[in-house]
């Protein structure tokens, strides 16, 4: 069987090398992908892509039965308070959030998605996500830990990125 051929991969340094190049591309491939995707979900939606990340956070933490503040979403987005009150007006403008007052202390505001947030969020994701559950489903009990390992050590090596000195990159 030719080396090259996709079929087998040997034990080398440069198999592993290639390897692992074409692992990284795949997942390049699948993050354009997956850009794509938010950029068409926020253009249906006609939203910025805070104002989806808002709606997921809400979505996510009404599910939880956590209730949110305009703080913590200005923490979750690393945006100002000015920021998210902006977005917070835009979306409840367009009828996708409500403010009301927090449970146990009525001089503090909480913000929640409507129903129909929510509704709309399952018509426009929901067969994308029954698509992504479909291609990952049969993997079996270690093929997904390797993959979620595999994701946890890119995650921790983006996350350990630093930034360029003021005078400029290393030659």
């Amino acid at each position: 069987m030719e080396h090259n051929s996709g079929y087998w991969y040997g034990d080398g340094a440069d198999d592993r090398r290639r390897r692992a190049i074409e692992l990284l591309q795949a997942f390049r491939l699948y993050r354009a992908a997956e850009v794509a995707m938010r950029r068409r979900t926020r253009d249906s939606m006609a939203m910025g892509e805070n104002d989806l990340l808002t709606l997921r956070y809400l979505l996510k933490a009404q599910r939880e039965d956590r209730v949110v503040s305009p703080a913590e979403l200005a923490r979750y987005l690393a945006v100002s308070t000015a920021s998210v009150t902006a977005i917070i007006d835009r979306l409840e403008k367009s009828d996708h959030v409500r403010r009301g007052p927090h449970p146990s202390d009525q001089r503090r505001i909480v913000v929640t998605p409507t129903v129909e947030t929510d509704e709309e969020v399952r018509r426009t994701l929901g067969a994308m996500h029954s698509r992504m559950l479909e291609a990952v489903i049969d993997l079996s009990p270690e093929e997904t830990r390797i993959v979620i390992d595999t994701l946890g050590r890119l995650q921790s090596a983006v996350d350990q990125v630093e930034p360029v000195p003021a005078d400029g990159p290393a030659p």
